[in-house]
């Protein structure tokens, strides 16, 4: 535990009468690690905040110490900055901790048993509503069927979310209730996928999931902010102090800024908004201001322009090696993305743009290339996953300040299906994460929450060796595209605040940035990957704050 000692403290009080107070703290015995201004790593035993909660000093062994107000022990602890997220989905997170979790089921007949069960606790929901599904990892070799989802529960709508966020499980009601039938179109950008007489058979891929999704009842705000509070929560118990919020909706919004204004918004939220109605009710002609001492800002767009590898929704260049004929799902035409891109950028709008097969990130390639002829200077145009990449394309990402925001633990999750979707002779652009900073582009890390645990410790042991929890496979799924210790940190912490200009608010423990800390149990720059995986947080401070921990 931390030991405090104050300093002069009638004096203190006596000042506090007249004079607004000026308290600095010292936290020392530290063992410090941090991403320097330069981009390097700086280590460091004592740190010294205001009352604003921004660095001040930050002192090396040997350092004379400052006279401070407050002093504290650090037990010789690790001290490394906050982790952040450089995308994720807050509110999914949050409803995804009160709802149906499927996370954690190996089979089908585990999933419909844990869907069952929880039918049967809970008698008093209107819908059964969950996610997390994933027919790769049950083995089932297709997608599962509403039949088998009414043999479970028949009496209420079932509508569940597939792991990756680009498909939805739905039993018979929940479609019947929606008025889908065999006669129902595909939309654009999004397949319903049907029986051998063409009725839906219970998934709906990407841009149909809104077929369903329509109907079912829009959450209340106090059931917002009770998922936003438990979101804070999960993020939080992982030593994630801030975020980007890919595809911010209008009631996400109004849900931050209710947490704002009362006093409850702890993590740091970078948002991007889900369309133009939302960035332009919101920010207006351009990002609005950081709000709540620089703990919310809305300053670009998420666009989609394809959809995932597991429900065979990524745009790919060559047909899927496991579908004759399948080349994924292209959301927009050219024209299109670079008709949003440019309006976005008019007004100093940053792009953050969904590409995970080949043929859209070589697309969303091209349009930057385009539009940068148009639109100079920082632009820090973001692609999200960049997850499949023609080799050909690779050096593309060093050009025009362009990020790579990924997820490593993608990787380690999809590596069996992937190798099935592509075939062998489509890897060595997959997840090509040290090729493309060898070709002079960043990287931004996250995790994509809660498709994957918004675990950064996970995320960094990914990183840097492309093993899972188990360490399959033996050296590393193409181990040639691993990062260094040193850039993973950067890409949890300096370069993810960089991705969503906040380098010089947050992100790094120098003076004039927030004091966004975590003492934990190791050191990640010292240690294994399965120990990594193994950190403990033990506590959590923003802007000098402790929100959790001892």
């Amino acid at each position: 535990m931390l030991r405090f000692t104050f300093r002069a403290l009638a004096a203190t009080s006596l000042l506090a009468l007249t004079a607004p107070a000026l308290a600095d703290t010292l936290i020392d015995n530290v063992d410090g690690v941090t991403i320097d201004a330069e981009g390097d790593v700086l280590r460091f035993t004592g740190i010294v905040f205001d009352d604003d909660g921004k660095v001040t000093q930050v002192l090396e062994r040997g350092d004379k110490r400052p006279q401070v107000d407050y002093r504290l022990d650090g037990g010789g602890r690790v001290m490394i900055p906050g982790m952040i997220d450089a995308h994720v989905h807050v509110m999914d997170i949050g409803f995804a901790a009160l709802t149906l979790d499927l996370s954690g089921t190996t089979s089908l007949e585990d999933a419909l048993a844990t869907i069952k069960a929880f039918a049967d606790e809970n008698p008093g929901r209107p819908w059964i509503l969950g996610r997390g599904w994933n027919q790769e990892k049950w083995g089932l070799g297709r997608f599962p069927t509403a039949a088998e989802l009414d043999a479970v529960v028949s009496d209420r709508p079932v509508w569940l979310e597939r792991a990756d966020n680009h498909a939805n499980w739905g039993n018979t009601l929940a479609i019947t209730t929606a008025g889908v039938t065999a006669t129902t179109p595909d939309p654009a950008g999004g397949v319903i996928i049907r029986d051998a007489n063409g009725k839906p058979s219970g998934v709906f891929v990407d841009n149909a999931i809104g077929l369903v999704g329509k109907v079912v009842p829009a959450p209340r705000p106090e059931d917002r902010d009770l998922a936003f509070a438990r979101a804070q929560d999960v993020l939080l118990a992982n030593g994630v102090t801030a975020v980007a919020d890919m595809g911010t909706e209008m009631a996400d919004w109004t849900t931050f800024r209710r947490a704002g204004d009362s006093g409850r918004l702890r993590v740091r939220i970078m948002a991007y908004a889900d369309s133009f109605e939302t960035l332009e009710l919101i920010a207006g002609a351009e990002p609005t201001n950081w709000l709540y001492d620089d703990k919310l800002r809305m300053g670009g767009i998420k666009i989609y322009l394809d959809g995932a590898l597991g429900s065979r929704g990524a745009s790919l260049k060559a047909p899927y090696a496991d579908e004759a004929g399948a080349k994924g799902l292209a959301f927009l035409t050219p024209a299109q993305l670079r008709n949003l891109m440019s309006r976005a950028a008019m007004d100093n709008f940053q792009t953050a743009v969904h590409a995970i097969g080949d043929a859209a990130n070589a697309d969303v390639l091209s349009a930057i290339e385009e539009l940068s002829e148009s639109y100079a200077g920082d632009r820090r145009w973001r692609i999200e996953h960049a997850q499949i990449i023609d080799p050909a394309d690779i050096p593309r990402l060093g050009q025009h300040g362009m990020i790579a925001s990924v997820q490593p633990l993608h990787q380690t999750s999809d590596r069996t299906m992937a190798e099935a979707r592509l075939g062998p002779d489509r890897l060595n652009g997959a997840y090509p994460w040290r090729s493309v900073v060898a070709a002079g582009g960043r990287l931004a890390f996250g995790s994509d929450a809660p498709v994957e645990p918004a675990d950064p410790f996970a995320g960094f042991a990914a990183a840097i060796s492309r093993t899972d929890a188990n360490g399959e496979p033996f050296g590393g799924w193409f181990p040639q595209e691993t990062v260094s210790r040193e850039q993973a940190l950067a890409g949890f912490t300096s370069d993810a605040a960089f991705a969503g200009f906040a380098e010089g608010r947050f992100g790094r423990l120098i003076p004039g940035e927030r004091a966004d800390f975590l003492l934990v149990d190791r050191d990640p720059l010292l240690s294994s990957p399965d120990d990594i995986r193994r950190t403990k947080v033990i506590g959590v401070w923003i802007g000098g704050v402790q929100v959790r921990g001892e």
